[in-house]
């Protein structure tokens, strides 16, 4: 059975598999490693655009490392988690200036790279070098699970030991890039996690959970996610054309990314303009600011956080004091600096 999954799944990839990608068949690690760096958590659909960007603006790994870290976030502005731009800039400067810009050749040691974790190292190993290590992604976990009828669950340890050593035993040694590349877009056009095309797969005749009505089911996850709900209220404060702006520091979300002055609650104000005058008191004390606009609800779900609030645009009668710990940037200057996409999104349709 695992002989013949395969075969079928390499048949597949020679007379069916259409999917086209700028990145299948690259050799250049470089290019693989920022092409997944860029797919995590993200649709591919919206991460060809910045791979496009990144590779124009950043042609090698050492272009990338040179550059400003302003610069580079703002290239990844709109992608999220954005702790994967800055694994992006620590990997780069580590190839660039502690190995003379030579990428890693063996999978051990792609693996010690900041942000890469076996399923990226495995990716690189096999494409840009031709070694034989599976990739586990969700796709894979998914296609390996709904054929082999296997319902233990895939994010428990014992799941991602058993789908390790199954994703292996089935990788053929002499065509692993290949075969990597097939079963991640058997799992993406075929093997869908909704409405899968099962009528016409090619698998279905040994597809256990085809056979047991069971594609619906499986894969099988222990945990759900558990998502906080924040509450923001960002006050776009405006003082003779310029806007109060800070860099978010710490370990919280958006780190490095700049924000307007933040009100954040663990419940949400009321929807009358006097909450928000109420609120804005609280922020600015004594100084004097006329709301001009306050936005509908705002809205943003990441993995473990669910954002809701509202922007409250005020012009003030007098700048903020010196220690505030927001500084003044004019519009030109706005657009060279990278923020959340929670605020992004709220600029493209209200722009300043």
């Amino acid at each position: 059975m695992s002989a013949e999954f395969t075969r079928l799944l390499l048949e597949w990839n020679h007379s069916v598999n259409t999917r086209q990608m700028p990145w299948k068949g690259e050799k250049d690690p470089y290019r693989i490693w920022l092409s997944e760096i860029i797919l995590q958590q993200t649709r591919v659909e919206q991460g060809l655009a910045y791979y496009e960007r990144f590779l124009e603006r950043f042609p090698t790994i050492t272009d990338l490392a040179l550059a400003p870290d302003e610069q580079v976030f703002k290239t990844w502005e709109g992608l999220g988690y954005y702790s994967r731009c800055r694994n992006l800039l620590t990997t780069a400067r580590t190839i660039a200036f502690e190995k003379a810009g030579v990428f890693p050749n063996e999978y051990e040691e792609i693996l010690k790279l900041k942000g890469v974790g076996p399923y990226t190292a495995a990716a690189i190993a096999s494409f840009a070098f031709g070694q034989a290590y599976a990739v586990l992604d969700g796709n894979v976990f998914r296609v390996l699970s709904r054929y082999f009828g296997c319902t233990t669950p895939v994010d428990s340890p014992e799941g991602k030991k058993l789908f390790g050593m199954l994703a292996n035993a089935l990788l053929p040694r002499e065509q692993s890039g290949t075969y990597n590349q097939a079963i991640m877009d058997f799992g993406a056009v075929v093997c869908k996690p909704q409405q899968p095309a099962c009528e016409t797969c090619v698998m279905r005749t040994d597809c256990q959970a085809f056979l047991l009505s069971a594609v619906n089911r499986i894969p099988v996850k222990s945990k759900s996610i558990q998502r906080r709900s924040r509450y923001f209220y960002y006050f776009i404060l405006s003082w003779k054309g310029r806007y109060y702006i800070r860099q978010r520091k710490g370990s919280d979300i958006w780190q490095n990314l700049h924000e307007w002055v933040l009100l954040e609650r663990t419940e949400a104000l009321e929807t009358d303009a006097s909450g928000f005058r109420t609120a804005l008191s609280t922020l600015l004390g004594t100084l004097q600011g006329e709301i001009r606009q306050i936005s509908a609800i705002q809205k943003q779900q990441l993995t473990h956080q669910s954002i809701s609030g509202r922007f409250i645009r005020v012009e003030l009668q007098q700048p903020l004091p010196e220690n505030s710990g927001y500084t003044l940037a004019s519009p030109q200057e706005l657009n060279r600096i990278a923020f959340p996409r929670y605020i992004t999104r709220y600029l493209e349709t209200h722009p300043l």
